[in-house]
């Protein structure tokens, strides 16, 4: 049976029933406060009656989750959106997996009941770094479509029920629909031409696949050539995330990239095989080391293959 209630009277109800917390009275001064890009679930179980907090489940088939896996278990009040399977990504041009028009995103944010004041927490499996770019990406087209309120629950699902304390309902909460509109930032995209003039002023092009793509001994089923595009770094995806879903930062997070190639805060395009890891760099340059002259190339290799005029080369790694 479909519920139609916020996602504080949600977990106001699920909490009062379980007398475990008492989240409905968090004072409205906290949801004015500026979103931080990463929350724990500290914060999650302080802050989760804010009647303008959101909380997003994206889990999918790339983390092991489901629509089914949702309804069995999921944080209080929380909407579900498959990323795969939701209206996330789109074919444009002949390009799987590229983000859908403004209008459409327009219509599938406001179904989920969010609007421009809402405060987004994504909430991803918390698998792998796989699994955790599902989370970057849906966090990224918020960015892209002009929204700043919005957050990633670090670790994801699997930090919130590692104590097993924390409140869990079942069954499906049917948002109450919104009104949100799109004030577009095209400087966070990149495309073909912009990538070739970067190759031609010798910008620094991130490719955050596995190793194995870039060196050429892999490709995507959607590519046409294996290898990377010329004078990239590769920078994979595992640097960013680990294998419980959480997220590098700090110096830490600096130290790593340095020893990849990647030194201060140059103007960089992140790139993948269809935009999804490449999102992973994106969140950690621009929001958790504030290095926001980044962009991600939505189409990644699968579009830059397709051009066949275009070059490709494998890849190589320097000796440590």
């Amino acid at each position: 049976m479909s519920v139609r209630l916020s996602f504080a009277g949600r977990w106001a109800a699920v909490a009062a029933g379980l007398a475990l917390l008492v989240l409905a009275a968090a004072p409205s001064s906290v949801r004015a406060e500026p979103a931080s890009p990463l929350v724990d679930v500290a914060w999650l179980l302080e802050n989760g009656g804010g009647d303008e907090l959101v909380v997003l489940d994206v889990r999918n088939e790339l983390g092991g989750g489901s629509e089914a896996a949702y309804r069995a278990g999921h944080i209080p009040g929380a909407v579900y959106s498959n990323y795969l399977k939701s209206g996330w990504r789109t074919e444009r041009d002949g390009v799987p997996a590229q983000l859908p028009l403004v209008e459409t995103m327009e219509a599938l944010i406001g179904e989920l009941g969010i609007g421009n004041e809402s405060h987004v927490v994504i909430v991803a499996g918390g698998v792998d770094a796989l699994d955790m770019a599902s989370a970057t990406r849906v966090y990224w087209t918020f960015k892209v479509l002009g929204h700043d309120r919005v957050s990633i629950l670090d670790g994801g699902y699997r930090a919130y029920t590692a104590d097993p304390a924390n409140p869990v309902e079942t069954g499906w909460v049917e948002p109450l629909p919104n009104i949100f509109t799109a004030e577009l930032r095209p400087e966070l995209l990149a495309d073909r031409a912009t990538v070739e003039s970067a190759i031609t002023a010798g910008g620094v092009l991130i490719d955050t696949r596995p190793r194995e793509f870039f060196l050429g001994l892999k490709r995507h089923t959607w590519a046409k050539r294996a290898g990377t595009i010329p004078g990239a770094i590769s920078v994979p995806e595992a640097l960013f995330v680990d294998g419980a879903g959480r997220f590098a930062t700090g110096e830490a997070l600096a130290a790593r990239l340095r020893v990849a190639g990647l030194d201060g805060d140059s103007a960089a395009i992140a790139f993948c095989n269809t935009g999804h890891w490449s999102t992973l760099a994106w969140f950690a340059r621009s929001e958790l080391l504030g290095q926001q002259n980044i962009r991600v190339y939505d189409g990644s290799m699968v579009d830059w293959t397709a051009g066949v005029e275009l070059p490709v080369q494998l890849g190589s790694i320097a000796p440590q």
